[in-house]
C-alpha cells in the first residue's frame, strides 16, 4: 500500500491522508480538521472502494455557498494520486 498526503483548498479540513493497495482500492482515509463525524464517516464508507468509484461519486460536491467541500476535495486527492 502507498501513502498519500493531499492539502485540501477551501474547505474547513486541512489535509487528507489515505492509503491506495495496488488494484487502486482506498484505504485509511483521515481527514485533518473539519467536522469530525461527518469526515470519519466518509472514510468508513469508502474504505475498500476502488479509487475511481469514489472519484465518481463525491467528484463536484459542493458544501454551501464554497465551490468545492471535503468530498470533492478526496476525489481531487484520489484523482492526482492515481495519475
Amino acid at each position: 500500500m502507498t501513502k498519500h498526503e493531499y492539502k485540501t483548498s477551501g474547505t474547513c479540513s486541512r489535509k487528507i491522508i489515505f492509503e491506495l493497495d495496488d488494484e487502486g482500492k482506498v484505504h485509511n482515509v483521515v481527514f485533518e480538521g473539519g467536522c469530525h463525524g461527518n469526515l470519519q464517516g466518509i472514510g468508513k464508507l469508502v474504505e475498500g472502494m476502488d479509487a475511481a468509484e469514489v472519484i465518481k461519486r463525491v467528484e463536484g460536491i459542493k458544501c454551501g455557498f464554497k465551490q468545492t467541500s471535503c468530498p470533492d476535495q478526496l476525489s481531487k486527492a484520489l484523482t492526482e494520486a492515481v495519475k
